[in-house]
């Protein structure tokens, strides 16, 4: 008796702890979310000091310190930065007028410690979102929603709609591309005789859609290509730092690439079964952080669906919200707690922020929803790195939906303007079949992108290597298949 009394207190103790850790790391987390670094970092090392807490206790204490350096650079600049960079796009704009603006929250800032420091690209988001701001540029701007041919109507997307109206397959248009992409290593970056640890993204053959990869070089004689199975595929490489000198890791491959369209509609697409619902219960349920299903969030979707049941309706009522919502560059991901939820309460936000708001409302109403990512280019000269997301309606199955490409302006009728609502261009590089997920090799360090994976990833046995100690480079050449 005495034994199992002894075993109930150590467990309680045990749970107590933990308990407590846990409402420590909350506390912390949001000092951090409202500035309080300094005290957050206090407490941070306070708790790291102690033996009892675990490993991966401890690697959450770490990553939220992480998190605030990562923070420091994305938030660098100050109100004269501002007020002179404004200026510098619209020369003749008084100061009391930016200085209305900042009142009015049009750049994003934080307050660290007390001081107020503006997102590094929180001047080009203010042109990008607000169209009186863009009134006044007198200075030319390169707008990322103006310059790429496929945001605006073009003839590929006829093309892609009418070779699938005249085939049998939803799957036509095919490209073959070649791609190189690289990462170096700036110098010094790591210590002299030191292993540096590299993995670039790499697309998987995915059926019908992305086929015949073909791996042509590599800067590397040794190197590990993940399985098809790794929904966040990669290319691994290593080698061994010098000082002085840069490192360079290459990958040349070619693979092709497939446009689609699938003629959804009101009358087409149907209901899914119980059986059906079952199977994909994982891409209809929250997956925390950033696909939750918050109290507002449910309530918006309320208001916009009412008693809509048609999933079709319902999908294009979503996407049509969503895409209201204007791009603007991002903070790194890893810097934010909730994507989908970003995007909804700041009405701003690029590629992923959206992908995962609109994953999130699909989700709650029934639409079984999923990541996919990798690069966009254009039939000319642009290119991205680039976040959408599939869809699941029968009796179509899994379709591509692109909700930043959004509702295409320029389209000849209703049904090719909603064309990246179960279609997609045969610009496109796949690299990501699903967010967050581990590489093979595992990476032992926290990843630079927590979320995606598309410019790569570095680290040494000391720790991460951040995108500010490296750069990485994409270059690309499509041609048609005959």
């Amino acid at each position: 008796m005495k034994f199992f009394l002894l075993i109930v207190i150590v467990m309680t103790v045990v749970s107590c702890a933990s308990n407590s850790q846990q409402s420590d790391i909350e506390t912390v987390r949001e000092q951090i979310d409202s500035g309080e670094f300094s005290e957050a970092e206090s407490v941070i090392e306070s708790v790291l000091e102690q033996k009892k807490v675990s490993r991966d206790e401890r690697r959450e204490w770490l990553f939220e310190s992480e998190r605030m350096e990562r923070i420091r650079k994305d938030f660098t600049k100050t109100r004269q930065d501002v007020l002179d960079e404004t200026r510098y796009y619209v020369s003749e704009m008084e100061e009391d007028s930016i200085n209305k603006w900042i009142e009015e929250g049009r750049y994003q800032f934080k307050i660290i410690d007390g001081d107020t420091l503006f997102f590094n690209r929180a001047v080009s988001n203010v042109f990008h979102v607000h169209k009186d701001a863009r009134e006044k540029l007198t200075r030319a701007m390169d707008y990322f929603t103006k310059e790429p041919p496929l945001y605006e109507w073009n003839e590929h997307h006829g093309e892609v709609m009418e070779a699938a109206q005249n085939s049998t397959s939803p799957y036509v248009k095919p490209m073959r591309a070649k791609i190189t992409q690289s990462v170096t290593v700036d110098a010094n970056a790591v210590p002299h005789g030191e292993k540096v640890r590299v993995w670039i993204p790499f697309p998987r053959e995915i059926e019908n859609r992305q086929m015949n990869v073909n791996l042509i070089e590599t800067s590397h004689t040794t190197y590990f290509v993940a399985p098809e199975k790794q929904m966040q595929r990669t290319i691994y490489m290593e080698d061994i730092a010098e000082a002085g000198k840069e490192l360079h890791f290459e990958v040349a491959y070619e693979y092709t690439s497939n446009g689609f369209y699938a003629p959804l509609s009101a009358e087409t697409v149907q209901e899914l079964s119980d059986e059906k619902k079952a199977e994909l219960d994982h891409f209809l349920s929250e997956r925390l952080p950033h696909i939750e299903f918050t109290d507002e969030l449910k309530e918006m979707s309320a208001d916009l669906i009412g008693d809509e049941t048609n999933p079709f309706i319902k999908a294009k009522m979503l996407f049509d919200y969503v895409d209201a919502i204007p791009w603007a560059g991002a903070m790194e991901y890893s810097t934010i707690r909730n994507l989908g939820k970003y995007a909804f309460e700041t009405g701003q936000a690029d590629c992923g922020q959206v992908s995962m708001l609109l994953m999130t409302l699909f989700r709650m109403n029934g639409i079984p929803a999923r990541w996919q990512s990798g690069w966009e280019f254009s039939p000319e000269s642009f290119d991205t790195m680039h976040d959408w997301m599939m869809a699941y309606f029968e009796p179509y199955g899994w379709v591509p939906v692109d909700v930043t490409h959004g509702k295409l302006q320029g389209a000849p009728d209703e049904k090719s303007a909603y064309f990246y609502l179960g279609g997609m261009d045969s610009y496109r590089v796949i690299f990501n079949d699903d967010y967050s997920r581990e590489f093979n090799p595992e990476k032992k360090h926290f990843r630079s992108e927590t979320v995606d994976s598309q410019r790569g990833e570095v680290e040494w046995r000391g720790g991460n290597i951040y995108f500010d100690k490296w750069s990485y480079n994409m270059e690309w050449e499509f041609t048609p298949v005959e």
